[in-house]
């Protein structure tokens, strides 16, 4: 019955025969549960006919009820599925459009909540429940990481499973390389505009980064020759594929020139390639250029989902591949055995595929619309972010300030600066608008925000 239902229980807040419509007490019964927490993100509401009958009402009232939810942005639903609590990322909540974090878009044909339930369903009725919540210690089971190497192949070629590590996300991994390989005091090699969770766990290790100088490739080849002899570095860390922030990625040419500046040297090397699977024809890891020096990692929250929070990391060696399931074990255990198993399984039965080639074509539709909208922005056609330079005369934190004033998050230069003289621009994200019209009306508002003031 309702009464029984998990997100039935908010009915009980409804308070009628206080000379108000009936409709509007259900609709802010409503509005209390969400606000307080008693219904989340995603919950699915209780049909309109259980609702009407629990209560004694109209069937009409509660539909006009849930229409007024939905005018107010509380519920979304479609024909077939039901009503839900609708989704909404932080920075939604505060009233603001996200532009300014790295998400894949809504995978078009694939419905991830419909694909998440009959996932978890088949999970729970094939698994054991008290082998699968237990502690899991180590670098993943075999099968595992069996899956992590086919999920890899596109990139690494045929990589043995003993090489790699299943991590609950690339933080994770980056948190174990790092701790395995340098030591309080050491450097790393960046480019100045570089990922934020890396100079954050630098600081946080005691790391020194050091900005190579760079092209709208990537390092400069002599020049980062020169920083590993100067100063011997413990790792050089790079994102090749849609670097991140700037949007474009190191060509074929280039990664053989660094793959080759790194075997000469004593550092590692550690490549973070999120974005790799985007493509329809990716480029070979540099992990397959120099493959005794690199650490290859790839999460699936840039190309499935961030609530996958999942990662493959293929260590140099089988041996290294234990050391860093030994740091991982240190620093955070282990990963959900629930999340994993669903992102196995997706794998296996070619789910993982489904969303990824729905992920391409709705990054590839919504970067159509910032090539139209930003057209001097700069990035992959197949990428989830663009790279703005900030004309002359506006600064990143006054565009920022403006961008809040109409809705929107944004993130400039300085959340990605290794050096103060790191070049000035906004990233921004493609992603996390729900519709590609939403996004098309940031946009324009982006656009607005960087054309220069009129002089009268």
């Amino acid at each position: 019955m309702t009464r029984d239902r998990p997100t039935a229980g908010w009915l009980r807040r409804v308070r009628t025969g206080q000379g108000r419509p009936i409709y509007l007490a259900l609709v802010e019964a409503l509005e209390t549960a969400v606000r307080e927490g008693e219904l989340q993100p995603g919950d699915q509401l209780p049909p309109q006919r259980a609702v009407a009958d629990q209560l004694g009402i109209d069937f009409t009232t509660v539909t006009r009820a849930y229409g007024a939810a939905r005018a107010r942005g509380l519920v979304e639903g479609a024909v077939g599925r039901g009503t839900f609590v609708r989704r909404r990322a932080v920075d939604d909540e505060a009233g603001l459009i996200d532009l300014s974090m790295n998400l894949p878009p809504p995978p078009q044909g694939v419905s991830l909540a419909a694909l998440l339930k009959e996932t978890t369903a088949a999970i729970l009725d094939r698994t054991d429940v008290a082998t699968l919540m237990a502690y899991h210690a180590g670098p993943g089971t075999p099968g595992q990481r069996a899956a992590g190497a086919a999920w890899l192949a596109a990139t690494l070629g045929d990589v043995g499973p003993e090489r790699i590590v299943v991590c609950p996300g690339a933080q994770s991994a980056l948190t174990a390389v790092l701790t395995t390989i340098a030591g309080p005091g050491a450097a790393l090699v960046v480019e100045p505009l570089t990922y934020p969770g890396i100079i954050a766990l630098a600081a946080r290790l005691g790391l020194s980064l050091i900005a190579c100088p760079v092209d709208d490739e990537g390092f400069l080849p002599e020049a980062l020759a020169g920083l590993c002899a100067e100063h011997r570095p413990a790792a050089v860390y790079l994102v090749p594929t849609t670097r991140n922030p700037v949007a474009t990625t190191m060509g074929l040419a280039r990664r053989r020139e660094i793959a080759a500046v790194v075997a000469a040297s004593a550092a590692w090397l550690i490549e973070d390639d999120p974005y790799n699977r985007l493509f329809d024809s990716p480029l070979p890891a540099l992990a397959t250029l120099v493959p005794a020096r690199t650490f290859h990692i790839a999460t699936l929250s840039k190309t499935l989902s961030p609530g996958l929070r999942t990662a493959f990391l293929a260590a140099p060696t089988d041996a290294m591949a234990q050391r860093i399931a030994d740091a991982l074990h240190a620093t955070a255990l282990m990963g959900s055995p629930l999340i994993t198993a669903v992102a196995v399984r997706w794998i296996r039965d070619g789910a993982a595929e489904r969303v990824l080639a729905g992920v391409r074509l709705e990054a590839r539709a919504r970067r159509a619309i910032a090539a139209e909208l930003l057209p001097a922005a700069r990035g992959d056609a197949e990428g989830l972010h663009v790279w703005l330079d900030i004309p002359a005369g506006l600064d990143a934190g006054g565009l920022r300030a403006l961008g809040a004033a109409r809705g929107l998050a944004l993130v400039g230069a300085d959340a990605f600066a290794v050096t103060p003289d790191a070049p000035a621009g906004l990233r921004i994200s493609l992603g996390g608008p729900a519709k590609a019209s939403l996004l098309r009306e940031s946009l324009g508002n982006v656009a607005t925000l960087l054309k220069p003031p009129t002089i009268v």
